[in-house]
């Protein structure tokens, strides 16, 4: 009785835990859709650089208050730099032409295209890390690409050619999330969290007294704040998110993330999606959901043979 008094307890504890991670996912993705709607609405006033430069400044100011030499000894020390500093250069690539892309397309325009990014991963980890996708994946793959081309209708009159820059961030953001992948082998997430911004500032920092613009107004210099209160608190509340329910449990709710994006394009922009943008955004979920789900079962099978 004992016993079993104990396993209902562990699972009830387990229960409540995933439902704090869930809870937690969500508001971290309610957080970048924040951002993002941040940065789109800056563009009207200032260059995107001084935007991304904003970003980086704010997450760089809130990983040094929790990651530091007094914090965390030994945070700095990566066992695999080059890759740490090739990460932090394609998260920055990645950020920094979605930023660009956000002064043309709507916010659900290009979350659409960058939920392309599971899909680029899965097709990329064989070349790269030897992870070959099988022909079901292979087909999920392709029609989640036949969905990306429905938002983007290249060569009809479809998107701006902005669209580029975003499907060009979702490459980068592919290869970045591979880096991530590897990185966890070599590095603690503390050290790679603590690299994660470093590209960001540095290439951005010298580039600022060339573009920078005064802001305008209170509201202004109140958004800059929010856009990188929010990319920190987001990425803060991802991290915890993880410590208590593993990523395969979390990886579903990546996608209530257009949700936000559709409801603030319509409050703070006017935006109203098309049926051919909403159409595509349902093919590359449902592509990106199918794979998560192959993903799960080919662990398991794993599991159980290794057991």
């Amino acid at each position: 009785m004992t016993s079993q008094a104990s396993l209902d307890a562990a699972d009830e504890k387990a229960r409540r835990d995933r439902l704090l991670a869930i809870t937690l996912m969500c508001g971290a993705l309610m957080c970048f859709a924040c951002l993002d709607t941040s940065a789109k609405w800056l563009n009207r006033y200032m260059d995107p650089i001084q935007t991304v430069w904003v970003r980086y400044i704010g997450s760089i100011l809130f990983v040094t208050a929790l990651i530091n030499p007094v914090t965390h000894p030994g945070a700095l020390k990566s066992n695999r730099l080059a890759l740490q500093l090739a990460r932090s250069l394609l998260l920055f690539l990645s950020t920094i032409l979605n930023f660009f892309a956000l002064r043309y397309l709507q916010l659900v325009e290009t979350m659409s295209i960058l939920f392309s990014t599971p899909l680029i991963v899965a097709l990329i980890a064989g070349p790269l890390l030897g992870e070959w996708a099988g022909p079901r994946r292979l087909a999920a793959i392709a029609v989640g690409f036949v969905g990306v081309l429905v938002v983007t209708r290249p060569g009809i009159g479809g998107l701006h050619p902005a669209a580029l820059l975003s499907v060009a961030g979702a490459f980068c953001y592919a290869l970045y999330s591979l880096a991530t992948r590897v990185l966890a082998a070599h590095d603690s997430s503390e050290t790679t969290m603590v690299y994660s911004g470093f590209a960001g500032v540095v290439l951005t920092t010298p580039i600022i007294p060339f573009v920078w613009t005064a802001p305008p107004s209170l509201m202004v210099w109140l958004v800059m704040f929010a856009v990188g209160a929010f990319g920190a608190l987001g990425h803060w509340l991802l991290i915890v998110a993880h410590r208590y329910a593993p990523a395969p449990v979390l990886a579903p709710f990546i996608y209530t993330q257009i949700v936000w994006m559709i409801a603030l394009g319509l409050i703070v922009f006017g935006d109203v999606p098309d049926a051919w943008t909403l159409t595509g955004a349902g093919i590359v979920v449902l592509s990106g959901l199918y794979l998560l789900y192959r993903e799960r079962e080919q662990k398991t099978s794993t599991d159980r043979t290794a057991g």
